[in-house]
């Protein structure tokens, strides 16, 4: 006679903590903030400056659908249609809160600082494929991720890996040579300037937020993101106790 099969209960996944960093404490660095345009000394970009930068992605394009690598806002506010979408690791660069900025996020008496690819170690994001017509909605993130020139947040072509293996996707890395770059902030630096800073767009706490919230969306955690977020929710709670 056959002896039944004991199973053993299977233990279910560790629940992560909540973000110490609340929708609460966010609203807190709200404010209302007119867009005063352009910051002053600054050089707008032309529509023909646009049609440039995009003539020179699209010729430089692989073969086959346009793809974007997403690892901030383009997860949670996208700029022309895409479809799709699968976790992808961009190695050779990483997330980092690297250049100011005094608009948007921003103001001239309170610059707020913004995230872009900067090199060393990897990324973990998702990529997008940009829909039909591709020039149309690769003309609206340009005018999304570039204001200015010189332009401190560039496109590039980045290898990028998938489920499905190797391929190129477009990205936005910081330019290190650009006035506006910031370097390798430490972190109390960049939790002190996120808790502040806010502009017409919204406070940088909230783009801290929105971001690491649609990265766990998507199964994905980055570290350094998540020490940052509790020492912003812990600089909100000190500044407005």
């Amino acid at each position: 006679m056959n002896k039944p099969i004991s199973v053993a209960p299977r233990k279910s996944a560790p629940r992560k903590p909540p973000m110490a960093l609340t929708e609460a404490l966010v609203a807190r660095t709200m404010r209302a903030v007119e867009d005063a345009g352009p910051v002053p000394g600054m050089t707008p970009m032309t529509d023909a400056d646009y049609a440039r930068v995009r003539y020179d992605i699209l010729a430089s394009a692989p073969a086959g659908p346009l793809k974007l690598f997403a690892y901030g806002s383009l997860l949670w506010k996208p700029a022309g249609e895409v479809r799709g979408g699968e976790r992808a690791v961009a190695r050779g660069w990483h997330r980092s809160f690297c250049f100011t900025v005094q608009r948007f996020r921003g103001t001239l008496e309170r610059p707020g600082l913004m995230m872009a690819l900067d090199r060393g170690g990897q990324c973990k994001g998702m990529v997008f494929e940009i829909a039909e017509p591709v020039a149309d909605h690769l003309e609206a993130l340009l005018r999304r991720e570039m204001t200015i020139l010189p332009a401190v947040n560039v496109p590039r072509w980045l290898q990028v890996r998938t489920e499905g293996g190797l391929s190129q996707a477009l990205g936005f890395v910081v330019d290190p040579a650009n006035p506006r770059y910031a370097g390798k902030l430490d972190k109390p630096a960049v939790a002190a300037t996120l808790a502040s800073a806010a502009g017409h767009w919204g406070s940088g706490a909230q783009y801290l937020f929105e971001t690491i919230r649609h990265l766990d969306a998507c199964g994905i955690r980055d570290r350094n993101l998540w020490q940052l977020q509790e020492l912003v929710a812990r600089e909100i709670g000190r500044v407005h106790a």
